[in-house]
């Protein structure tokens, strides 16, 4: 593997904005990441849970600045999410590997009807294959290695193995338990194989996906074991302290362009009082391994981190607007369970997006909703829609049952808010006829701003005029849309609905505030 070198970086890229860079590299509900590195490109999957298209695919050539160019299950033929499901099932943590000219990825979809899947690739970008299931595979964050002769063994919570052809899904023998970390650990999950230097390595995570989250390690000289733990386990983990980033866990290893490694890994950033509530879901962070002894010790995890001594490759920003004029979605727009044709359309009404309405609010499994996640603690997401005779409008959408909504139709416009089972509507306020604009802001409070019970952000909700000004119609505490209060897997996503009729949005506005 070649460095990157200094006549390789392309113009504008000469170096890294002073000397750092920002944690997360992946901000806002991108969780349970793997990585794999193919000659001087890295790419990266994550879990995506209920929401479709599932599993995002980036890429990056730096390890920090990364682009989405895909989602692995982007067609209802490859991935079923039944409206029965509940919010956080569905499509759980992936391992993403690069074996014999191909891309592989193993997941496991947390579904009736869904089980262990491996799909293949030449180009990650896709497309990706249909599924090979793999029944024989009895447990989630499957991983998939080769040994030198070309066995390929499945490792996955628990921790078990078994070997596995992954052409076909058949596993060959009787899976059987490995090394489980800390003795009376709980959950021993995320299992990752690797063959670094004279030792098969494997990294898992212990403790639960919450404040307890740690990332231990053992070694074998074959990839079935016996394994020895690592003398200094766990290797990473924040529990028990202050710092701004929680729960590290679910961590995958990666070597840089000049032989350093690093870990990939998930993290949550709490705000408000305490105990603290993240809204933004479990994040992707990055961080620097060195080897002692043959063991990896992993460097701090910060907000800001010193720059890997490698060129930078920044990649450009999403555009703040989506006018709704190209042929197709841009991969980072999500729906909940699936997207079926006839309730979305690009062409109905050229250069708006037409929703067409299935269940009757947020509240419903099967909502017509086409969001993105939001990314960042403060920000303003704004649309013109037009509800013509039906009723739709912007959601920030955690569950189901934890969610606020303005909405326009009926000639008024509504703010609704969802926590549990109390369902209320907070403010309305008469409209014209046609077009309106609507406006949502996520307010983090200032560092100094805190007390024991302080929120972690405020969400104000309103209708924008055409000069600009807000009209707050409401203005909601933020911590009812976090994990802390709903529990699950996820974290907020943003986006438009329809609730009856046909309702369509010219534009769609994210941008930081």
């Amino acid at each position: 593997m070649n460095p990157v070198g200094a006549d390789a970086v392309p113009e504008g890229a000469a170096g890294w904005v002073g000397g750092t860079f920002a944690n997360p590299v992946l901000a806002g509900f991108h969780p349970d990441p793997s990585v794999c590195r193919v000659g001087d490109d890295y790419y990266l999957a994550c879990s995506s849970f209920e929401y479709f298209p599932g599993v995002p695919l980036f890429h990056s050539r730096d390890l920090v600045h990364w682009e989405q160019i895909g989602n692995v299950l982007d067609r209802p033929g490859q991935l079923t999410l039944p409206v029965t499901m509940p919010s956080s099932a569905g499509v759980y943590a992936p391992t993403l590997r690069h074996h014999d000219g191909r891309f592989w990825l193993i997941v496991t979809n947390c579904a009736d009807g869904g089980g262990t899947l491996i799909c293949t690739a030449t180009d990650p970008a896709g497309p990706w294959s249909d599924p090979v299931r793999a029944p024989g595979v009895d447990g989630i964050d499957p991983d998939l290695a080769w040994d030198d002769d070309g066995t390929c063994w499945c490792t996955y919570a628990g921790i078990a193995q078994v070997r596995l052809d992954p052409e076909t899904g058949h596993t060959v023998g009787p899976p059987r338990q490995l090394w489980s970390g800390a003795p009376g650990a709980q959950a021993p999950e995320a299992p990752h194989l690797y063959r670094i230097g004279d030792h098969w390595y494997l990294l898992i995570a212990e403790g639960g996906t919450e404040r307890g989250h740690a990332v231990s390690i053992a070694r074998a000289g074959t990839p079935d074991g016996p394994f020895e733990p690592g003398p200094a386990n766990p290797i990473l983990t924040h529990r028990g302290t202050h710092r701004p980033i929680q729960n590290t866990g679910h961590a995958d290893l990666v070597e840089g362009p000049d032989g350093s490694w690093w870990l990939v890994l998930l993290g949550v950033r709490p705000g408000g009082g305490t105990p603290g509530w993240h809204v933004l879901g479990r994040e992707t962070f990055l961080a620097p391994v060195t080897w002692v002894d043959g063991w990896p010790v992993v460097g701090a995890v910060t907000p800001e981190m010193a720059a890997p001594p490698w060129a930078a490759y920044p990649v450009a920003p999403p555009p703040v607007r989506d006018d709704f004029d190209a042929y197709r979605l841009h991969p980072r727009w999500v729906s909940v369970r699936s997207r079926p044709a006839d309730v979305w359309s690009l062409t109905e009404r050229p250069g708006w997006l037409t929703l067409r309405a299935r269940g009757a609010s947020p509240d419903a499994p099967d909502v017509t909703f086409v969001g993105r996640r939001q990314q960042h603690p403060s920000c303003r997401v704004r649309t013109l829609v037009d509800p013509a005779d039906g009723h739709g409008g912007l959601v920030v959408r955690l569950d189901e049952r934890h969610h606020y909504d303005i909405e326009a139709g009926g000639g008024e416009v509504r703010v609704v808010a969802r926590i549990g089972s109390v369902r209320s509507t907070r403010a309305t306020r008469p409209v014209g006829a046609g077009p309106v604009h609507l406006r949502i802001e996520a307010l983090a409070p200032s560092p100094g701003d805190w007390h024991p019970a302080k929120e972690p952000d405020l969400l104000r909700l309103g209708v924008e005029h055409p000069d600009g000004a807000f009209d707050v119609l409401a203005e909601l505490d933020g911590r009812y849309l976090s994990t802390e209060v709903a529990g699950g897997f996820t974290g907020r996503v943003i986006g438009m609905y329809a609730a009856r009729g046909d309702v369509a949005f010219d534009w769609f506005d994210y941008e930081l505030c």
